[in-house]
């Protein structure tokens, strides 16, 4: 009887069949709950990937918040994940909820899954973050003793620079490994020569890491792993990246190991080495979580703030009125003949909010890193379950010219006005536990540089303010002329 009727169904009744199964198993799976927010239009089986541009995600996500409001779910295949916007609800999210939010969603693509102090989730995110702070903390984060290794570094630079000869040249790794020496000082206890090609190489492997994360193969890994993982693209060379980058850090860890003391911690390695070997039946402290904190840190040491001066020197050679300005401000407060310091700062309130303008307008990580509901809440009215990736975006439209290149942002009186809308930090239990090294960076390099040089742009020539697109938002690689004051 099974056998009749298996030979009456014909082929195109059995390949309906199957389609018809198919959509409507994707539907079962991928439906939306009950008050949960609203939703574009979802395409089976890749949801919305069809209406994201991924040279400019955070432009789609603009447009679709006029569209839908400022909380609204979008799924990437059956990923699905809720976009949030606006300060009263990033608040709601990140501090208000931020323990229902305090979880790292599980991505395909994610470099460290798991692991670490950017990845991480739990009872284990806490003890490495705990650590961590404390670490860096005794080896000087917010102290006199990081406030000099930052100004020796601006030393260098400003040398390079200065070898330069007002002659058009890339800025892109010179200040990349600046940056990446202060928190190399700390995590490996040295620092790396501008010409060490090996540290270059591994400086340029980490950066196309965060582009290529930008790239629409990486994207399409996340929302489908099991068939992009055997095919060629970006995907395969962040893989590759990933690996390097490991191995270069085990080296690191062993090469520590070989004159390890025990009684006296060098760095933050041996710091961890030695919590390490305290209980070496732990599960918090491993050895695989110590290369994966270290690259970490490295990671968000590095290109963020050196992103963040890489935009600074263009605004400043496209802006020569702001430039100048700024320049006034440092022979005033500071002149020609010593070094910027920290205390400067509190003095200079026009320079401060330039750093704060290029922060804002650059807007490096429009979206914050993802979090995962760790239980069924509510946002807004709306129903988040369990385990649903939440997006938080930062809204330009809290300020008041927001396209524009506008230091007067964070000018009250003529006195630096610290504004709540500003979080290039993020805010809550899981803001950036680097602030404090950050903002001592940008003020002191950028200080540093506008007080030995002025940067124009190289004679007909063109700078563009069009980003690279990626896991931050990085200006196109250009040259400019640093002009010796």
């Amino acid at each position: 009887m099974l056998h009749f009727l298996w030979d009456s169904i014909s082929f195109p009744t059995l390949l309906i069949f199957l389609v018809v199964f198919l959509f409507v198993a994707d539907y079962m799976k991928n439906r939306n709950p009950k008050n949960f927010p609203p939703t574009p239009l979802r395409l089976p089986f890749v949801g919305h990937i069809y209406m994201m541009d991924f040279k400019a995600p955070h432009i789609t996500v603009e447009k679709y918040t006029k569209k839908f409001g400022d909380i609204f779910g979008m799924s990437m295949g059956s990923m699905k994940l809720v976009v949030v916007n606006r300060m009263r609800l990033l608040k709601e999210v990140l501090v208000n909820q931020g323990e229902n939010f305090l979880d790292r969603p599980e991505i395909p693509m994610e470099m460290f899954s798991k692991t670490g102090l950017i990845s991480s989730s739990g009872l284990l995110w806490k003890a490495q973050r705990r650590f961590t702070l404390t670490t860096l903390r005794n080896f000087g984060l917010g102290k006199r003793s990081v406030e000099e290794r930052i100004q020796e570094e601006c030393r260098f630079l400003v040398d390079v620079f200065k070898d330069e000869q007002g002659n058009p040249f890339d800025p892109q790794f010179t200040l990349t490994n600046a940056v990446s020496n202060v928190i190399c000082s700390l995590i490996l206890g040295n620092r790396f020569d501008y010409h060490d090609e090996d540290f270059q190489k591994l400086l340029k492997l980490l950066h196309e890491m965060l582009i290529l994360h930008g790239h629409i193969m990486s994207q399409l890994y996340n929302s489908f792993p099991s068939i992009m993982k055997f095919l060629p693209g970006a995907h395969q060379t962040i893989f590759k990246n990933s690996k390097l980058l490991k191995s270069y850090m085990e080296e690191q860890i062993n090469k520590h190991k070989e004159d390890w003391n025990p009684s006296e911690s060098r760095d933050y390695i041996d710091s961890y080495l030695q919590e390490t070997a305290k209980d070496k039946g732990s599960d918090t402290f491993r050895e695989e979580h110590l290369v994966t904190c270290t690259l970490d840190l490295m990671l968000a040491g590095t290109e963020t703030t050196s992103a963040t001066l890489r935009w600074a020197v263009l605004f400043m050679a496209l802006h020569p009125e702001i430039q100048a300005h700024v320049q006034a401000e440092i022979d005033a407060v500071i002149g020609q003949a010593r070094q910027p310091v920290l205390d400067d700062r509190n003095n200079m309130p026009y320079t401060n909010a330039v750093i704060h303008e290029v922060q804002r307008k650059a807007n490096i990580i429009p979206f914050n890193v993802p979090r995962m509901a760790v239980k069924d809440t509510t946002v807004d009215g709306f129903f988040i379950p369990k385990t649903n990736i939440t997006s938080v975006m930062f809204d330009k439209n809290e300020w008041e010219a927001p396209d524009t290149f506008n230091p007067g942002h964070f000018l009250k009186d003529g006195k630096f006005w610290k504004r709540e809308y500003f979080l290039a930090f993020s805010v809550g239990k899981r803001s950036c536990l680097g602030e404090v090294l950050a903002r001592s960076e940008l003020f002191l390099f950028f200080t540093s540089l506008l007080q030995k040089f002025t940067f124009q742009a190289p004679p007909d020539t063109t700078l563009s303010l069009q980003p690279v697109p990626g896991s931050i938002i990085d200006p196109q690689p250009y040259k400019i002329c640093a002009v010796p004051r």
